[in-house]
């Protein structure tokens, strides 16, 4: 078993290195309802970039003018990794993507084209011949503008390998830096994607002048599986996401295949440059960012990931954690000690925690969660890390707000309609508005902040969970509102359930108040 105590720097000192092509801000945007702002794409990409990840795929220029946006701001704030944008086969397309990448430290132009009969067939109506020339032509276009050029030719998995070794073959030769090999549609199998990574290897003469990649979707639950695979047979780079967003059944997990790397580096002999004490605090900032949230029992990152309730697991971890687990939960950025902070801590041991958890806070937010811990103490017995980082996720989330939450009183019983006072300041002035109406407190609640406001909307999503544990634990509410065709997403963190849920409501309505964040497809909310 691997030393757990070796470092990332100590792995990559006697192993083969693989580069990490994060494509979070990309392929993990178009889950549905998974639209990021400017800001919050910034954000996300500062955190991955500290991350230690390689490349940093940060949109689809051509795609709107938002993605341009998004793309170009990037390529001018992140350094330390490459930043790429995704561009078709054609002038148009490339030349945006490098109009939008030109001021990065590392730009990186990915052009793709399909190469599967089926593709050929229905989608481009193109020959053999006709899809590697416009391939030739547009890795060519793309390396007039930079020197590192990635080529992917989509729904490599299922492309007939002779016509996929001609394909690579050319593009190199015009070229392309990396190589990617796309299981787009999530076919493959772990021996498929070996074997299609291995013929490449074998029988591809300019094979060495590129470093190849591959990029696997989970419709079968097979993309960290068949990823680890294309490394085996020679892959050097792997494209995934935080959490495994995506289209469809998502990508290949990051935590996932750095983890499996990190913790099976005895028989793969490969190592990420990836600071992997920050994949907790990347994944829970993705998932307060996108709104979807990480299931308790997913490897790594879940709540349940490092738990233990058999009395029987509980015993051999007591005498020795290795008995139970293959990883340290401090290697992923968790802590064993769960009680950290109570209400007579001081600012210090506060910023220590939170930095400790993975966030850095300036002296403004910091003053702000200390104010709000404090609070919190006199509300909870026990402060746990899950709490502090709920804290911290707020000052990273929260948009200028028209309508400022200041409290609420009800009266409700069984059967009848609940009596909701609401009370918000809006431009610094308090404003209230009571109502007897609802289905039970919430929607009491959310009639009467429709009423305060003067905003109708329509609740899409409505999700409640638990921060920490005990009865006392902060609730984390998701909403997603819809209001003349724009939905937008809220959140709200308090050990009130109601008043969570009063803030989440609220802080959706400031979104559609002020046109902040994106518009998500009511369609996918």
């Amino acid at each position: 078993m691997t030393d757990l105590s070796l470092q990332p720097e100590d792995l990559m000192s006697m192993t083969r290195p693989i580069r990490i092509f994060d494509t979070t801000l990309r392929d993990g945007e178009q889950s549905p309802g998974a639209s990021m702002n400017l800001a919050e794409k910034l954000e996300v990409a500062h955190a991955l970039a500290q991350l230690g990840v390689d490349v940093i795929e940060a949109g689809f220029p051509i795609a709107s003018p938002g993605d341009f946006e998004s793309v170009r701001e990037i390529a001018r704030a992140v350094r330390g990794s490459a930043v790429c944008g995704l561009a078709r086969c054609n002038d148009a397309d490339i030349d945006r993507a490098w109009e939008a990448l030109q001021s990065a430290e590392q730009p990186r132009i990915h052009v793709f084209l399909a190469t599967s009969s089926i593709h050929r067939e229905f989608k481009l109506r193109m020959t053999e011949d006709e899809v590697l020339a416009r391939a030739v032509a547009g890795v060519t276009r793309a390396r007039g503008h930079c020197a590192d050029v990635e080529f992917s030719p989509e729904d490599a998995a299922r492309t007939e390998i002779d016509f996929l070794c001609r394909v690579v073959e050319a593009v190199i030769a015009a070229g392309a830096t990396t190589v990617n090999i796309p299981d787009t549609v999530g076919y493959a199998t772990p021996t498929h994607m070996h074997r299609v990574i291995k013929s490449l290897v074998d029988r591809v003469p300019n094979i060495d002048r590129a470093v190849i990649s591959t990029h696997c979707h989970d419709d079968l639950g097979l993309a960290v599986a068949n990823s680890l695979a294309a490394v085996e047979a020679g892959a050097g780079q792997i494209e995934c996401t935080i959490n495994g967003l995506g289209e469809r059944a998502g990508n290949c997990s990051l935590e996932e295949v750095v983890m499996a790397l990190r913790t099976r580096g005895d028989y793969y002999h490969c190592a990420t440059r990836i600071v992997t004490q920050k994949l907790v605090p990347t994944s829970r900032l993705v998932a307060n960012i996108t709104g979807i949230q990480v299931p308790r029992n997913k490897a790594v990152v879940g709540k349940n990931a490092f738990a233990h309730e058999s009395g029987i697991h509980q015993d051999g971890m007591l005498k020795e954690p290795r008995t139970y687990e293959i990883m340290r939960p401090e290697d992923v950025g968790l802590e064993r000690t769960d009680l950290v902070l109570g209400k007579h801590s001081g600012r210090a041991a506060l910023a220590d925690r939170a930095k400790a958890l993975g966030y850095q806070l300036s002296p403004e937010q910091l003053q702000t969660v200390f104010e709000r811990f404090k609070l919190l103490a006199d509300r909870k017995k026990e402060i746990y890390d899950g709490d502090i980082a709920a804290l911290c996720e707020q000052q990273f989330s929260e948009l200028p707000e028209q309508f400022v939450y200041d409290g609420y009183s009800l009266t409700c019983e069984s059967g009848a309609a609940p009596t909701v006072t609401l009370r918000v300041l809006q431009e610094g002035r308090p404003r209230s508005a009571t109502i007897t109406a609802g289905d039970g407190p919430i929607d009491g609640i959310f009639l009467a902040i429709e009423k305060l406001t003067g905003i109708t909307t329509a609740c899409r999503d409505f999700r409640v969970q638990a921060v920490t544990v005990g009865k006392d634990a902060q609730a984390e509410v998701t909403v997603e509102l819809e209001h003349a065709g724009q939905v937008q997403r809220g959140r709200g963190v308090s050990t009130d359930s109601l008043e969570a849920s009063a803030r989440a409501f609220l802080a959706a309505t400031n979104r559609l108040a002020l046109g902040g964040g994106p518009r998500l497809h009511p369609q996918r909310a």
